[in-house]
Parts: C-alpha cells; structure tokens; sequence
C-alpha cells in the first residue's frame, strides 16, 4: 500500500477539523480503524477523554498541532497506534509497551478465557493457583488472569529485563503487584518450582514468513517475540521438555499457537508424555489454543 505524505496541522485549526481531517486521510490510506484512531490521536494530543472531544471540538490544538502532525505521519508510515500511544487494551485493561514487548492482540484474550474457564470447572476462582507466564512480555497474560483470580500468584519470565520492567509496571497499575513476581531468563531455564496453571505465547511466526507480515508487525514488534525459527515450532520444543517438571500433578498448560499448527504442537506435547488435549477457538473459529495436562 502506498502511503500519503504527512497532514500539516496548524495551531488556529480545530480539534473537530484536525480530527475530520485525520480519519479522511487515514481512510484514503486504507487504515482499518480510520475514526477510531484518528480520534485516539486527536484525544491524546489534546489530553481529552472521548465526552470533551465532542464538547471542546472547536476549541485550537494549539501547542498540540506539530505533535499530532508527528504521529499522523508515523502512523502513516505504517507505526501502528498502539506504539504512538504507548499502550494497548486487552482484557478490557490498559496495558503500557515498550519497545521490547509484543502488542497484545484480541485473539490472546482467547488465552485467557481458556485458563479462567479451567479455573472454574476445577477447582473454582478462589483457589490459590500457581501460576507461571512464559514470555510474559508486557504482562498481559499473566496481570489479567490475576484481576479474575484473586488468589492466585504469578511467576512471570522473560529473556528481556526491559520487557519485565514493563510487566513490572502494568501490575502495579492494576493493584496486582503483591502477588506477581518476574525474573529475567530463557523460558523456563531458571525455575525449579511447579505450578498448576502455565501459559503461554511463543513466537510462532517460521522465519521465512517474517518478511510478509503487515509493516505495523514485522517493522514495529520485536523479532524476538515473532520468530519461531524455521518451522515456527522452536519454541514450542524448548518449553515441551520443561513442562514435565513444571507442572504440578493436576497442572495444565495453554499454548496460543499459529494457524495449522494444532497437531504438531500437540505431537511435541505427547513426546514427553502430556495427555488430556483439548483445543480452543478464537473469535474468527482458528484453533488458537492448545491445553494439555501431565499423564497419569
């Protein structure tokens, strides 16, 4: 897709110009989305909620217009918003990145309302399940299990300390800090304890693969969260052969996992001896979630 120059914004323009002016342009650009984003950014830059926006749209950017130019012409650029703003929603919280950490996407909230639905039709909310997060990144796994588990702790791991500063900070944001812990590490290489609940989101794009990404993944989010090597299956192998120690007794894992990747996912599971697979959909009917627990 061909991208248009940058808009110019001038002080003396409106909010409820820029804005108008911004979703066009967006939408000329093909940029899914168009009026929400431009609003997002227009909100940002002002530092309106979405109620002043409307109230104050004649009020002059100001001070604000040469800042919102920048983003308009970074977001055309092929940015995506999400990096302009600094955070992402998932789970219905607000989630700060960093340059180190994947943006959340919906369909990892598939993940999610796996877990939870396990937790429920086990042993209930309230119990204090142990959990572990693998490749946390920003957190968003993990922090949003732990709003819906009010029990339950979390041990968060990542290769990145920046990444963990992150996660760090989006727990403390959700009041969820005194029960999460994160260390820095490879996988799971620096744990030796067991847990009942681990989850996770590997990289799963094959190598070869990376170069068609859309420009906002493969330019923005950082190669170590999208490349699974060859066969995008690298890192599923490195965390198989963990997860015989890392589960409890009734622990269960949950892999997000790529397009047509269910079964050999699952033939890396079984060759060290996990059993009980169960397979879950995302909103666009993908399997995008394999569970398994240890055999008996």
């Amino acid at each position: 897709m061909t991208r248009r120059s940058a808009l110019a914004f001038s002080a003396d323009q409106s909010a409820g110009q820029a804005l108008s002016a911004l979703r066009h342009e967006l939408a000329a650009n093909q940029i899914s989305g168009a009026a929400l984003e431009a609003r997002c950014l227009v909100e940002a830059v002002c530092g309106f909620d979405r109620a002043r926006l409307v109230s104050q749209a004649h009020h002059p950017l100001g001070m604000a217009a040469p800042r919102l130019a920048a983003l308009a012409a970074r977001r055309l650029a092929g940015e995506p918003l999400a990096r302009l703003l600094g955070a992402r929603e998932f789970w219905g919280l607000a989630f700060s990145l960093s340059s180190t950490t994947l943006v959340p996407r919906p369909e990892t909230e598939t993940l999610v309302e796996v877990v939870l639905r396990h937790c429920e039709e086990t042993r209930g909310r309230k119990h204090p399940w142990r959990l572990l997060d693998l490749g946390t990144g920003s957190g968003c796994i993990g922090i949003s299990l732990l709003t819906e588990l009010p029990r339950a702790t979390l041990l968060g791991i990542d290769r990145s300390a920046d990444a963990l500063l992150t996660a760090k900070a989006n727990a403390r944001e959700h009041g969820v800090a005194g029960r999460a812990s994160f260390v820095v590490g490879d996988w799971a290489s620096p744990i030796r304890a067991s847990f009942d609940l681990v989850a996770a989101n590997p990289p799963y794009v094959a190598t070869g693969e990376i170069a068609r990404l859309a420009v906002e993944v493969r330019d923005h989010d950082p190669r170590l969260a999208l490349d699974g090597g060859t066969d995008g299956l690298g890192s599923y192998r490195v965390i198989a052969k963990d997860l015989p120690r890392l589960l409890a007794e009734e622990g269960r894992v949950f892999l997000e996992i790529g397009a047509g990747q269910r079964d050999a996912v699952r033939a890396l599971l079984e060759a060290f001896d996990l059993a009980s697979f169960s397979y879950h959909t995302d909103l666009g009917a993908m399997v995008r979630v394999v569970a398994a627990s240890r055999s008996r």
